[in-house]
């Protein structure tokens, strides 16, 4: 072999071959088009059949769509802090896509919504029971704490003790660890979709100020109550009612100067409690026009 044949240079040729004249991108856009379109017809056509009831409740299955997927209860509450992201996860609610719900009457709706709202504050409840003894913020006012569902509601009380008052004397100053206790269960009760009542109550010991009586005091309690709640982090939008109510319903009736009854009473309302509500307002606001 010669010398110049060693030196000759070798040259590599590389094929590249291409696909058609725009290559296949369009396809994919095509095809997410097609579905999006596909998708949205479906939402029209079910729209189409469902009345203003099962509308209602499509709509809360895309506003709050943790309430209708099952889930275990993962309490996760840190002392202080007021709120926690995942706090509640509702187990047993209705577990359905929309276009099944569609298909089902108003009276098996309603039922459903009754049994989702029953389990949501059942929830609730085991949240706020496992939040208090794990948080070293709440441990030592546990046994002012008392919690229990109620034909209205959630009910959650938050009770004196002779030793350790919610306010100071005569005032609807909240103490320290009042404002605190009040605060983690405002970002606890953010949790649920509910509207809340938030109650004060006195005992019976006669209040000597002139021009201001149980009356006025228990109003403004459940005002600072409100307060905090919301400073929890709580939705003040949540809020439905605010009401004072002195001594006339008391926890201890055989002794109405127990401090016990001296109380801010908060309840996670039901449905058909928040319509009560919503109807007497409105009954009042038709009297004054007429």
């Amino acid at each position: 072999m010669a010398l110049d044949d060693k030196k000759q240079p070798i040259v590599v040729k590389k094929i590249i071959k291409k696909g058609g004249h725009h290559g296949g991108a369009w396809k994919i856009a095509f095809a997410d088009f097609a579905t999006a379109m596909m998708a949205f017809f479906l939402l029209l056509w079910i729209l189409g059949f469902t009345d203003d009831t099962q509308k209602a409740a499509i709509s809360e299955f895309f506003q709050n769509p943790s309430a209708f997927l099952g889930a275990s209860p993962t309490p996760a509450f840190e002392a202080g802090t007021g709120t926690s992201p995942s706090l509640i996860d509702f187990e047993g609610a209705i577990d359905m896509a929309p276009e099944q719900m569609a298909e089902l009457d108003a009276e098996t709706i309603e039922e459903l919504a009754e049994q989702q709202e029953k389990e949501r504050l059942e929830a609730l409840m085991q949240a706020l029971e496992e939040a208090i003894e794990r948080s070293q913020a709440l441990e030592p006012f546990k046994d002012q704490l008392l919690l229990d569902i109620t034909p209205e509601g959630l009910r959650i009380q938050i009770v004196d003790k002779e030793n350790r008052p919610m306010f100071d004397l005569g005032s609807a100053q909240l103490r320290g660890y009042s404002t605190a206790i009040l605060q983690e269960l405002g970002g606890l009760i953010n949790q649920v979709p509910n509207k809340i009542s938030i109650t004060g109550h006195t005992d019976a010991r006669p209040f000597l100020r002139p021009n201001y009586s149980n009356w006025e005091l228990s109003s403004d309690r459940a005002n600072a109550a409100r307060r905090a709640l919301v400073s929890g982090g709580m939705d003040e939008a949540k809020i439905g009612r605010v009401v004072g109510l002195a001594s006339t319903v008391l926890f201890d009736k055989a002794n109405p100067e127990n401090p016990i009854n001296r109380r801010i009473s908060i309840i996670v309302m039901t449905r058909e409690t928040e319509a009560a509500i919503q109807k007497e307002s409105e009954a009042a606001v038709y009297e004054l026009r007429d």
